[in-house]
């Protein structure tokens, strides 16, 4: 199975007024995870996204089901042209690994090169994933 595995998303009080907040009820099976709801305020730049709110595990293994809440976006930060029409709320999910790099050569390691790329291997800690811990 894979880490993370997402079941089903349900928009709850959908459709609603723009200052009201957003609800979706989440249904999943994995372990520690980070969960993020970002508004998109224009589409052709990163500069207006929002994140509204996020979650962190840990969550222990198994089915879990949340109503993952956030608060409206902030209208000043959306320009005034792109307030009506279709825009996107991501909701998104994290799960995050180290990543190991080492030279191949036990003499680089002591003496590095000035271009070190080629010479390097890299290692996925996949068996120990980076888990960070808010309590909620």
């Amino acid at each position: 199975m894979a880490k993370v595995q997402v079941n089903s998303v349900v928009v709850l009080d959908n459709a609603s007024p723009f200052y009201e907040s957003f609800q979706c009820k989440i249904t999943f099976q994995s372990e520690d995870l980070e969960w993020k709801i970002i508004y998109v305020g224009y589409a052709e730049s990163e500069e207006y996204d929002q994140g509204l709110d996020s979650l962190v595990g840990p969550v222990p293994a198994g089915r879990h089901m949340l109503v993952f809440q956030a608060d409206a976006p902030h209208p000043g930060l959306v320009p005034g042209a792109d307030a009506v029409g279709v825009t996107v709320v991501l909701i998104t999910c994290t799960y995050c690994y180290c990543v190991n790099n080492e030279y191949t050569e036990t003499e680089l390691r002591g003496n590095p090169p000035v271009k070190p790329f080629s010479k390097l291997q890299r290692d996925i800690l996949a068996s120990n994933p980076r888990v960070t811990r808010f309590y909620i």
